[in-house]
């Protein structure tokens, strides 16, 4: 089981080429045909500026020096020169990306083996995951000199330190049964950061979110989505571009990436946030606070895909009450020695039943209570309620026994009076 081998792994990693970028050299035309000495001589250089310029205007294609190829063409502004530069190295891999490894297991012996069992396996500090098992069909032979390969890929989820894990299990010239493992290191870095924040403005939550670009390479986004959770609804804020509807049309059709450059460029997300749970109709959920994930999805500069989702964003603590006492109905404006009546609503936000409970009426101060009197019950017994349900009721029935100052005979009734449960 051990020894000197027959056979041996080599790993290449499967990923898109590159442009070849080549910086143009840029030069007058007439340094290269006459030199610049030429120009001092007064009686020669107009006549040669002249036929530099006829020939230029001309399109001539006979120029033997093929200076033009060196010249940037509003045709090309990218300075490609229409190569593909294969990858010299590894390369760095990104967390949401799919890594694609080209294996080929090599016989360098001079006999054949036979009956190979071929496993490969990627392994994180948390997980294992197989992804080649030939044991149910073994490779039956490979030559002396020749190779067996194969493709496996894998989605990366994890960031840090990974292995790949390539075994074999073969018999050689000599029916041996030989165990070969090979091992090919490599880390994961985060291509994105993405950093959050929330802001509560009154009854508005808001969510910024900042992604930096920490690769090498331009990213373009496809899409960045917030996925709310069931107790919130997302709308995405963007600034007024001022198009014409016929161009507004054609960006929501077709939807531009947006870019964000390399080594360090920044994209800012502004997320407005609307709470569904209704007041008037209390519904059962756990970790309110939990806001939702953003879902990124990007591509390279020559389409490689990738695609990351966030932990839970979490909201401002959110204090749990156990009941709700609210006035459903109270006259906005109360005429002066008038009855009135408060409509109220009593709300078990619990999963239990609760109760009996008692009701009162207290003016918050003194000078509230001479203003108001109170000509009906000051103190209500209410019976159990059931857990996310409401108890409508009629408390007080009052009426106003002075005006109060630059009140105009009119009263306002909001935050006049207490209720204590």
């Amino acid at each position: 089981m051990s020894g000197t081998h027959s056979v041996a792994f080599r790993v290449m990693r499967l990923c898109r080429p590159t442009f070849h970028i080549e910086t143009p050299l840029r030069f007058d035309l007439s340094d290269l045909i006459i030199g610049e000495d030429l120009f001092d001589d007064e009686s020669a250089s107009p006549h040669i500026r002249r036929l530099i310029k006829s020939q230029s205007e001309t399109g001539s294609n006979d120029d033997l020096t093929y200076s033009n190829r060196f010249i940037l063409r509003d045709d090309d502004p990218t300075d490609s020169m229409g190569m593909l530069v294969l990858p010299q190295a590894f390369g760095a891999i990104y967390l949401g990306e799919t890594f694609c490894s080209y294996i080929s297991i090599n016989n360098s012996s001079s006999f054949e083996v036979r009956d190979i069992i071929i496993k490969a396996e990627i392994q994180t500090e948390r997980q294992r995951i197989m992804l080649l098992d030939t044991t149910k069909t073994p490779v039956e032979t490979i030559r002396a000199g020749g190779r067996y390969d194969f493709i496996v890929e894998h989605d990366v989820k994890e960031l840090g330190a990974h292995t790949l894990v390539c075994t074999a299990l073969y018999s050689d010239g000599d029916a041996e049964r030989k165990y070969l493992p090979q091992y090919f290191k490599f880390m994961v870095s985060n291509p994105l950061s993405v950093r959050t924040k929330v802001r509560v403005v009154k009854e508005t939550t808001y969510l910024e979110a900042c992604l930096e670009n920490n690769t090498k390479s331009n990213l373009y986004m496809d899409q960045v989505d917030f996925e709310p959770s069931p107790n919130w609804s997302a709308t995405l804020l963007k600034a007024d571009d001022h198009h014409n509807e016929k161009d507004v049309l054609t960006r929501e059709i077709f939807k531009p990436p947006v870019l964000i450059k390399s080594g360090g460029g920044i994209h800012n997300y502004l997320y407005l946030l609307k709470s569904s749970l209704d007041g008037s109709a209390p519904t059962k959920f756990e970790g309110s606070n939990v806001l939702g994930k953003l879902q990124i999805t990007w591509r390279t500069n020559l389409g490689e895909p990738g695609r990351l989702q966030t932990q839970n964003i979490l909201g401002n603590p959110i204090t749990h009450k156990e009941i709700e006492l609210k006035a459903m109905q109270v006259p906005s404006v109360i005429i002066l020695e008038k009855p009135f009546t408060v409509n109220l609503r009593l709300t078990n936000l619990t999963e239990d039943k609760l109760g009996p409970f008692e009701v009162l009426f207290s003016p918050s101060n003194s000078q509230e209570e001479k203003a108001v009197m109170v000509n009906g019950l000051k103190r209500m017994a209410l019976p159990l309620v059931e857990a996310f349900k409401s108890l409508d009721f009629q408390m007080v029935r009052a009426e106003l026994t002075y005006e109060e100052p630059n009140c105009n005979g009119t009263w306002n009734a909001e935050n006049h009076w207490h209720y204590t449960v």
